[in-house]
């Protein structure tokens, strides 16, 4: 099975292209450059350099969030529009969860998360079990303090995965519990979300896919307010 991966999720953007066990080719930037500009020329590219044609992929896997809203639509419409285009499977996968599978081979829990404002994070809760990371609770929109705290009482070790440490490193750093991991399993693989995507049930619809916000937009939650909502 050809398949491209596309994440566009968070800051971080990545794209690979594998075929069975490979990895045929990948690209994986951290800095803020515009998604929308630079999203489609590095497709174009991976399936080059993987030596295939567009045709000849079989499934696109996309990063259904959490993370940016932008950087959501933006990879979830080019890859809805690629599945839909070229007739292929499509699959969403939990940014998180790719995240999660740098922490494979730590005697504890993995908690990926993403900064989302206001003291708030995106956060996850995984760990190894058979050899495969699974999620020991949902994906969610937390305060961290009170994330901590809950964590606090699971009385194991904790790997927390993320590109936001320059926010939360000090923080993080003063619980006893908590392992910081190092610059290169905080970013998030797009060889993995492949390999977890290869692993999924496609979607039924492509029209009816969406973006995993976990929140609403602020534009909408300030006129949800207005309205008395």
């Amino acid at each position: 099975m050809n398949v491209l991966a596309i994440d566009s999720s968070n800051l971080v953007m990545g794209v690979a292209v594998t075929e069975e066990q490979k990895v045929l080719s990948e690209l994986i930037t951290n800095n803020k450059k515009n998604h929308s500009e630079r999203l489609m020329p590095a497709l174009a590219q991976m399936v080059q350099a993987a030596g295939l044609k567009p045709s000849e992929l079989d499934r696109i896997v996309v990063a259904e969030g959490p993370g940016s809203y932008t950087g959501l639509r933006i990879g979830i419409t080019i890859a809805k529009t690629m599945a839909w285009t070229l007739k292929k499977e499509l699959v969403g996968v939990s940014s998180l969860e790719v995240v999660a599978q740098n922490g494979r081979g730590f005697e504890g829990y993995v908690a990926p998360f993403f900064d989302a404002r206001r003291g708030q994070v995106f956060a996850g809760l995984y760990e190894q079990k058979d050899g495969k990371m699974v999620p020991t609770v949902p994906d969610r929109l937390v305060l961290m303090e009170n994330w901590l705290a809950e964590l606090a009482k699971r009385d194991r070790p904790v790997l927390f995965l993320s590109n936001d440490f320059d926010k939360w490193g000090e923080k993080l750093s003063s619980e006893a519990f908590a392992v910081l991991g190092d610059s290169t399993q905080n970013l998030p693989r797009p060889a993995e979300l492949a390999r977890i995507g290869a692993t999924k049930e496609p979607v039924s619809n492509v029209h009816h896919f969406l973006p995993v916000y976990l929140r609403l937009a602020e534009a909408e939650a300030k006129w949800l307010a207005k309205q008395g909502r």
